[in-house]
């Protein structure tokens, strides 16, 4: 079955959609890795957050969010693969759509350490020292703005 790419504004996302795409976001966090923490932190409806996630056979698969950070990079969070479809490639390819999304302009991101080297494979470098949060050990990364071609 195909997957298909999604990509929307809270203001666009219909109301079972956003429903879906929360309750993946909630059984990964929160339930698989126990990190009881306020998961509607109020940034999914601001304007210039994108929603962008993959489905297969209408049921939604991965998620992220773009987020319009207040200095005008762009910030991606939320990345989450359903436990069923993990290991199929999903991560990357919704990746590489955010950064079409993203564009020219720099992005970045608070990696789950272990996962480091994937964002670098998408030319994101650390850019600070390791934290944790929720438990979990963290790395700050960034991916430099492209010339315009």
């Amino acid at each position: 079955m195909p997957v298909e790419s999604h990509v929307a504004s809270f203001a666009e996302l219909a109301a079972r959609t956003f429903h879906d795409l929360l309750r993946l976001r909630i059984d990964v966090f929160v339930v698989e890795q126990k990190c009881p923490y306020p998961e509607l932190d109020g940034r999914d409806v601001e304007p210039g957050t994108r929603h962008l996630w993959l489905t297969r056979g209408g049921v939604v698969v991965a998620y992220l969010r773009i987020l319009a950070d207040p200095d005008g990079v762009a910030r991606i969070g939320r990345v989450v693969v359903a436990p069923a479809a993990r290991g199929a490639g999903l991560a990357g390819r919704l990746l590489t759509e955010a950064l079409a999304v993203v564009g020219a302009g720099p992005c970045v991101l608070d990696a789950q350490t272990h996962l480091v080297d994937f964002y670098a494979g998408h030319g994101f470098a650390i850019t600070g020292p390791g934290y944790v949060e929720d438990g979990i050990p963290h790395t700050p990364m960034r991916r430099e703005g492209r010339p315009a071609a």
